[in-house]
């Protein structure tokens, strides 16, 4: 809260009024924010009783560096929501020159690469999500050697098909602590066991498989299976269906 105290319609000081000590670090934040301006006043109000929210406990993802597997349709997407957080986007893609996707790609990815740059841009990245298909070349392709570019307590997060990691090598890199959390909305086999012992680690979240049930993609989904039928119907080739799985 804010208030202006002056004569003469001008305001000569200006207080900004902390209510209560629940979030410290936006106070601390705000003070070091406003030292330059001696016109700003902070002040503290003990008085002021709060409950007990509990102390934020997560990290936000402003100035992080995201590397995207897979730059298609989805990572585009991904990369167009997170870009406004101030984040830096790293992408690879079999071949960049072939996108026909009406977009600005050199502001909406920071650095670009193909599958043979995955390790070198693992090394800057804070955050991975797959977004690849699955295919023989790609499954397995999140392994050992990768996790092991990662920094120490770098975060996984799996949108695409299960078995693009390693289940092993991310146990391991968990266990380790090299790993600094895995979120999956994906597993390496569906059903999942709920006793998996993958599911021990506090850092590991793991959603039903449901990221992709919304309106908009169950009528993209509809849309392409509709079209299809129609060019089968016409007996014209189609070359919208690609065979991962």
């Amino acid at each position: 809260m804010a208030s202006s105290v002056g004569g003469n319609g001008y305001s000569d000081v200006t207080r900004v009024l902390f209510c209560g000590h629940y979030w410290p670090a936006s106070t601390i934040y705000t003070k070091e924010y406003l030292q330059n301006y001696p016109f700003i006043q902070k002040e503290m109000d003990t008085a002021v009783i709060q409950k007990d929210l509990g102390l934020p406990v997560g990290e936000t993802i402003f100035g992080k560096t995201i590397l995207i597997l897979g730059f298609g349709a989805i990572g585009m997407e991904i990369a167009k929501r997170l870009r406004p957080f101030g984040v830096k986007i790293l992408a690879t893609k079999r071949n960049w020159s072939s996108y026909t996707v009406s977009c600005d790609l050199d502001g909406l990815v920071d650095k670009k690469g193909g599958p043979e740059d995955m390790y070198e841009l693992a090394r800057e990245a804070d955050i991975v999500i797959t977004c690849m298909t699955l295919n023989n070349e790609s499954v397995g392709i999140v392994d050992h050697k990768f996790l092991s570019a990662l920094k120490k307590g770098s975060y996984l997060i799996n949108i695409a098909r299960g078995r693009l990691l390693d289940y092993t090598a991310v146990f391991n890199h968990l266990e380790s602590g090299h790993l600094g959390g895995l979120g999956i909305d994906v597993a390496w086999t569906e059903p999942f066991d709920p006793e998996d012992p993958i599911l021990k680690f506090p850092n590991v979240i793991i959603t039903p498989h449901v990221a992709g049930i919304t309106e908009y993609s169950y009528r993209t989904m509809a849309k392409v299976v509709g079209d299809v039928a129609l060019k089968l119907h016409a007996g014209e080739p189609f070359t919208e269906i690609e065979f991962v799985n």
